[in-house]
């Protein structure tokens, strides 16, 4: 089932106070970036982050947005504000983004 883009929306106004907040489409779901660095992504209209440190502090709920994907966690609350302080805090504990070939 793909994700709609009424909960992207959604995901998208939960993480407003996060700077540099894109997203691609892929293959029906959506993949989530801040500063360049991938943070997540919506899967089957779950909002689903990268397990760091600073998102296993905040989040429990180990789920697998695809078959052969590794775990993630699930977005399971609403606060604003908390959602965005771990985002913030998730950022230096990823992977800078790998550079293309020409």
């Amino acid at each position: 089932m793909a994700s709609t883009p009424e909960y992207l929306e959604y995901v998208l106004d939960l993480l407003d106070d996060v700077p540099e907040v894109t997203h691609r489409k892929m293959m029906g779901e959506y993949i989530l970036y801040a500063s360049g660095k991938i943070i997540g992504g919506i899967y089957d209209d779950r909002f689903l982050v990268k397990k760091t440190p600073a998102s296993h502090a905040v989040l429990s709920t180990a789920e697998i947005p695809y078959d052969g994907a590794a775990e993630m966690l699930l977005v399971d609350i609403e606060n604003r504000d908390a959602i965005s302080a771990m985002v913030l805090e998730m950022l230096p504990e990823l992977p800078e983004p790998k550079k293309r070939r020409k």
